[in-house]
């Protein structure tokens, strides 16, 4: 042996070696083996791995000599192997929450009906038919586990969850919970101790099977179950059933509530291993029956916050959800968020007509805020907008709520801290002097304040420059107006129309309404334009300065994206967006909308232009737009349109063709012509595969240039895409609309800018008074033929097709085929010199400046004999 092999020897045996685990049939070797393996700290394998290694061998089939698969023989091997398990489940007290977390389904149901079996419970027999009170302890507590088992594995199984241990469907189990809803049902009526099985008992059962379930003495040996801790243990798991059979049927919460509540009584002191229940899922369950069903019990002490909030929403006593809140401020018991979710309800209802929830609002806001600044945050939005206007009853209100929050004997020194701040703040934001002094000469105020403190705020007030505050005293004719306030307004107005700044724009129209409540704000500038289908919504905002704060973002939003200016317009559509979502779902959903085609805009701008595809996140929002199905939303038109572009752009033709919904189909005729154009592109490999699609485009860009002095209708009955009119002004605004159309969904992709330009070339091409036809790529796809020609528009596909052609050489000029398409225009024309230069130059560019020889497919025998 070489040296390093000596030495890798010796320190391989220098380490420690691990004890090999144990294997199941050891344990049918030597009988004690398995007490002493479940005594050691950490047995390996653990005790529920052993009852899986037993019940599996037990159950494993045999084949006979004929090699047919036969059910497990009923051998002694087996039924040893069956009693190992069970007794490895008594040294877990028969705890199922230990049991259910480690064993699957099926092998969990094999070892309580091996517990059935031994029990001496009659095969076949329902259980609901059987007398609990009439049958030994440990066979009326053996079929209490598998009836308790059956219910709580159904209840588990109603979870949304994903299953950590998949199984087959537990359909039989579900047919059979009434059933076992009644067996624990009837359990609750007995008053007597019951007995599970223990390792003593089953080895006395192996060996004299009738002498632990008779009717001897022998009958109460096992593990004693109180009544008490068994009807604990049985309240809690039909509680949770009844809880679960009320998403269907609501009554039942009333039998879930009263079990609940009996576990709640039942649980005193220290319960045995064998009950166990979760406390903390016991006090969820309870506080959700509070709210479900509430008691009717004339005092509500009893009720949780949660539940008397709830209960005050659902009878509109909103007087006691302010009162709940003020107390809560000294609590902190209901969390922040649940707050703010009741204040967003009364926004909502409030804003739906509702006016005298106006003044609730304010209070409810206001407990909100104090409590915020108690435990350290920041003044909410709503607050500053609903304490614009402060009145008497306000400033009151206000006062009250901090001197019942605040326990200035118990309150910690930094909590003191933010109360004053807050007074303090509060203060120097107001204008009226009266309201000034009604918190300075407050007690609470005086309490919190220092001297110096306090004089130093009195300076601070008596050194700001006096404003106009019209909103205080109404104004009773034009000469009560100071001469500076209508100069004062005009300044503002014009910072207004000229500001980008969102937060500017909030401040100054605080400031304009706090000088005059009779202007709308939104139509100083008639610049200001918002789509029709919006306005009317904005319009409709119940507070002046909310309405005109949306409407003003809103606009200027829209402008500066109109402009390219996409930074600004972001930060205006954000801060709308805020704005709105706290009271209006509808136009929450606008301004995502309005953001997602902003964006669109923002990538076609910028990266979209190098070729850069756009981030996954942004086609995932464009889909969900196309597929978005919500009928109260107002929708612009365009944005439906840019998101089909888009999609088109970046080649996503496949969902084009196969994912769009039909309704979206049937109801934006751009979105279909923009399917027809994806399935066209799929397609196109295969001329005649791709036939049928490109003849369904071109009937619908027939039908577009068709003219007609009634509104064409297609084979489903809807009216074409554009109006058509007779007139030469017609024809001119068919031409618009055509071209906008297809200069904006063919921004950037050639192939679809190609099949375009294919289509209306030979659109041009079918007239009869061509002398000259214009070649394309693509060309033979289409029909050779239009049965009406006469109706079709000639002169505006001929502008078209130029116009087209120009904008694609914008994208690309070295495009030799478009260069063709211009060539034989020019050539068709009789521009010659203009011809030779395109025919030149697309030869020029295919052919590496005559370096090589030009492909015959660009200069054809007619290009040929042009030159010559």
């Amino acid at each position: 042996m070489s040296a390093e092999a000596a030495d890798r020897e010796a320190a391989t045996s220098s380490r420690p070696c691990t004890p090999p685990q144990t294997s199941w049939f050891e344990f049918l070797l030597e009988e004690s083996l398995l007490e002493k393996h479940l005594r050691k700290p950490c047995p390996d394998p653990a005790p529920v791995q052993l009852i899986v290694q037993f019940l599996e061998q037990a159950s494993k089939p045999s084949v006979n000599e004929q090699n047919q698969v036969q059910p497990p023989p009923d051998n002694k091997r087996n039924r040893i192997l069956k009693l190992l398990a069970l007794k490895v489940a008594a040294h877990l007290k028969w705890d199922l929450d230990i049991l259910e977390k480690s064993l699957s389904v099926p092998v969990l149901n094999m070892l309580l009906n091996e517990l059935l079996c031994i029990s001496k419970v009659p095969p076949g027999t329902k259980h609901v038919d059987m007398d609990l009170a009439t049958l030994p302890p440990t066979t009326a507590m053996a079929i209490l586990l598998y009836n308790r088992w059956a219910i709580r594995t159904i209840v588990q199984s109603s979870f949304p969850v994903k299953q950590a241990k998949p199984g087959p469907p537990q359909l039989s189990l579900k047919e059979q919970a009434s059933d076992s809803i009644l067996v624990l049902e009837a359990a609750l009526k007995l008053n007597k101790d019951l007995y599970v099985h223990t390792m003593r008992t089953l080895d006395l059962l192996a060996v004299e099977p009738g002498m632990v379930n008779g009717e001897t003495e022998s009958s109460t040996a096992g593990l004693k179950i109180r009544t008490e801790e068994m009807q604990c243990q049985v309240c809690y798991d039909l509680g949770a059933a009844y809880f679960q059979q009320g998403s269907t049927n609501s009554a039942v919460y009333e039998n879930a509530r009263e079990k609940f509540f009996r576990t709640k009584e039942l649980i005193i002191g220290s319960l045995s291993l064998h009950c166990t229940i979760d406390e903390k899922r016991l006090a969820g369950y309870c506080q959700a029956c509070d709210v479900l069903v509430p008691s009717s019990d004339s005092t509500s002490q009893q009720l949780t916050p949660y539940s008397q909030v709830h209960i005050c929403l659902r009878s509109g006593n909103y007087q006691d959800v302010v009162k709940i809140f003020i107390e809560d401020n000294l609590t902190f018991s209901l969390p922040v968020q649940f707050r703010q979710s009741v204040l967003r309800e009364l926004f909502q209802k409030a804003q739906q007509g509702n006016e005298a929830l106006d003044e609730i609002c304010f209070k409810v806001c206001a407990c909100n805020t104090v409590r915020d600044i108690l435990e350290g945050r920041a003044i909410s939005v709503q607050f500053n907008q609903l304490f614009l206007r402060p009145n008497k009853e306000k400033i009151d209100f206000l006062l009250e709520v901090c001197s019942r929050s605040v326990n200035l004997e118990k309150a910690s020194d930094s909590l003191k801290g933010n109360m004053a701040a807050f007074l303090k703040n509060v203060c120097l934001g107001l204008e009226d002097l009266q309201y000034v002094f009604m918190i300075s000469s407050h007690e609470l105020f005086i309490t919190l304040l220092k001297d110096e403190e306090r004089k130093l705020l009195v300076d601070q007030m008596r050194k700001r420059s006096p404003r106009v505050n019209l909103c205080i005293k109404p104004v009773t004719s034009f000469y009560d107006i100071p001469a500076s306030a209508s100069v004062n307004i005009g300044q503002l107005e014009h910072q207004l129309i000229l500001s980008v700044d969102p937060w500017r724009i909030r401040q100054i129209l605080i400031e304009l309404h706090g000088m005059t409540s009779e202007r709308q704000f939104w139509t100083v500038s008639n610049k200001w334009e918002v789509p029709s289908v919006y306005s009317g919504v904005i319009l409709g905002i119940k507070d002046n300065l909310t309405r005109d704060l949306v409407y003003i973002l809103m606009a200027k939003g829209l402008h500066c994206s109109t402009v390219k200016d996409f930074s600004h317009a972001k930060q205006l559509f954000a801060a709308c967006l805020e704005l709105v979502t706290e009271f209006s779902p509808k136009l929450r959903q606008v301004m995502l909308n309005e953001m997602l085609l902003l964006d669109i805009h923002t990538h076609e701008a910028g990266t979209g232009q190098s070729g850069e595809r756009p981030p996954s996140d942004l086609i995932s929002r464009v889909r969900g737009y196309l597929e978005m199905r919500l009928p109260d939303i107002p929708l612009r038109q365009v944005i439906a349109e840019e998101c089909v572009a888009f999609m088109l752009n970046w080649r996503e033709n496949e969902y084009l063709t196969l994912q769009v919904p039909a309704f979206l189909l049937q109801n934006n005729p751009y979105v279909k012509l923009g399917q027809l154009l994806a399935a066209t592109c799929k397609e196109l490999p295969g001329p005649k595969e791709s036939r049928r699609t490109a003849k369904d485009l071109w009937e619908v860009v027939v039908q577009i240039c068709s003219v007609s002095s009634q509104h064409k209708r297609g084979n489903d009955g809807r009216v074409s895409l554009i109006k058509q009119r007779e007139s030469t002004l017609g024809i001119m605004y068919r031409y618009v609309s055509v071209s906008l159309f297809f200069e904006f969904i063919i921004c950037s992709e050639p192939l679809v800018l190609t099949i375009i330009l294919s289509l209306f070339v030979k659109l041009h091409n079918v007239r009869e008074d061509i002398v000259n036809d214009i070649t394309a790529e693509h060309i033979s796809i289409w029909p050779s033929s239009i049965p009406n020609l006469q109706s079709v528009d000639f002169e505006a596909v001929a502008i078209t097709v130029k116009e087209l052609v120009r904008y694609a050489l914008s994208i690309n000029p070295n495009n030799h085929s478009w260069l063709i398409i211009q060539a034989d225009i020019y050539f068709a024309t009789n521009q010659y010199s203009a011809a030779l230069h395109y025919y030149l130059q697309a030869g020029a560019v295919c052919s590496d400046f005559f370096n090589k020889a030009v492909p015959p497919d660009v200069y054809t025998d007619q290009v040929s004999f042009f030159k010559t």
